[in-house]
């Protein structure tokens, strides 16, 4: 049974952060099922929780925001061929809005507290490609009540996973008439850069013994190589879960990457270039946990 991140660990054993979205069930399913062993304690959170857990040295091995390694890459080393990226449309990372993206200054958009990603992203294209300078109001990004929706005062928010696919699903109809302007981040990054889009990352910290890395590094890519052959299954819990249909559910997971390819890394270094001209993280460099 998976911790909450913060809850005290099991004495001697790796803890390996996990974010108990639907975009995560590929690399923990076979783990989930006993099919892949893991010696290691999991334990569940929303990113920026698993963020912290990691800056506190409360985790061994995480998956994190992309953003978290870029602040603190001294502190951490990026497991290899792991990550959770798109190359065009996302689905579970959106902006909704009132108004078109362009007229927004000035206005109140609410973001996530859970994902510093996507709010960063959602930064850099109001900047670059929107031309406009909304003021970030921090809220809950995992909401998917359209009928709350409708007494909100504020013109745009962002909604991130499980969530963003509940609005976009059964409830696309009812989104559309409150907020008809929709936008994926995953596909206005493309459309703006040309790269895919790496919103999560695998990291170690640099403290913990190589070996006990690598094991732990070993286990979650045979769990999502499992886990990428029978997507169809996945997809099959992820709608039990969100009451998704399962096709789209297949649709979206069919859509996400979990490598961490050439490609990729041209559009992770890209974000991180962004981001240090903007001031928003050190500039640092890419380092991978070594090969035994």
């Amino acid at each position: 049974m998976p911790r909450e991140a913060g809850t005290p660990p099991h004495p001697q054993r790796m803890r390996v952060g996990r974010i108990p979205y639907v975009n995560c069930y590929p690399v923990y399913g076979a783990v989930d099922r006993g099919i892949v062993a893991l010696d290691a304690d999991l334990v569940d959170g929303v990113p920026t929780a698993l963020n912290q857990a990691m800056a506190d040295g409360a985790l061994d091995v995480s998956v994190v925001s992309a953003v978290e390694y870029a602040r603190d890459a001294a502190r951490y080393l990026l497991l290899p061929d792991l990550a959770i990226s798109c190359d065009g449309p996302v689905r579970s990372v959106l902006l909704l809005a009132r108004r078109p993206a362009g007229d927004l200054d000035g206005q109140d958009v609410v973001v996530s507290r859970s994902s510093m990603t996507s709010v960063a992203l959602l930064g850099l294209l109001f900047a670059h490609v929107w031309r406009a300078q909304p003021a970030f109001v921090p809220g809950d990004a995992e909401v998917s009540d359209v009928a709350g929706f409708a007494a909100d005062p504020h013109d745009a928010r962002l909604v991130i996973g499980d969530a963003a696919l509940l609005l976009t699903g059964g409830a696309a109809a009812a989104v559309r008439a409150e907020y008809p302007f929709v936008y994926d981040l995953g596909a206005e990054w493309k459309r703006w850069t040309g790269l895919p889009f790496v919103f999560a990352v695998w990291v170690a910290q640099r403290a913990t013994p190589v070996a006990d890395a690598l094991r732990v590094h070993g286990g979650l890519i045979a769990s999502r190589d499992w886990g990428i052959d029978h997507l169809d299954l996945l997809a099959a819990q992820a709608s039990g879960v969100t009451g998704v249909p399962s096709g789209a559910c297949l649709d979206y997971l069919s859509g996400l990457d979990y490598g961490l390819s050439y490609p990729h890394l041209a559009g992770l270094t890209e974000f991180y270039r962004r981001l240090v001209l903007a001031g928003d993280v050190p500039d640092g460099t890419l380092a991978f946990l070594p090969a035994a």
